[in-house]
């Protein structure tokens, strides 16, 4: 279909996979490979799935490979809201800005290819 590196939305999404490695650094050893893992595991599902349904043959492929991405995307908004419930984030305010650009634009994205 087209270039997935060239999508705007790709690549906010991977700044957003760094800014999960970089908090879950900071969790608690024993939340490492579980809340932790799956904030990281969420957020690269979202730059992962834009890229393989780019790389798929046909557009509707391509949409539902972008509502996944959606799916992650609100996953992972879920698990930073838990982990500032435990207090393992402190600034949550700025990613959840960052994820529901993100979610706009994976919107906007499906929007146009449908027309």
């Amino acid at each position: 279909m087209s270039d997935y590196k060239n999508l705007d939305v790709w690549g906010k999404s991977i700044s957003l996979v760094l800014e999960a490695y970089k908090i879950t650094n900071n969790f608690p050893k024993e939340e490492r490979y579980a809340l932790a893992d799956q904030i990281k595991r969420a957020a690269v599902s979202i730059p992962s799935n834009i890229a393989e349904g780019a790389s798929r043959n046909t557009r509707k492929e391509f949409i539902q490979f972008i509502y996944i991405a959606l799916g992650s995307a609100s996953e992972f908004e879920t698990q930073i809201i838990i982990a500032e419930k435990l207090g393992y984030v402190e600034n949550k305010e700025s990613l959840i800005s960052e994820i529901t650009i993100i979610r706009k634009m994976l919107n906007a994205l499906i929007s146009s290819l449908k027309r």
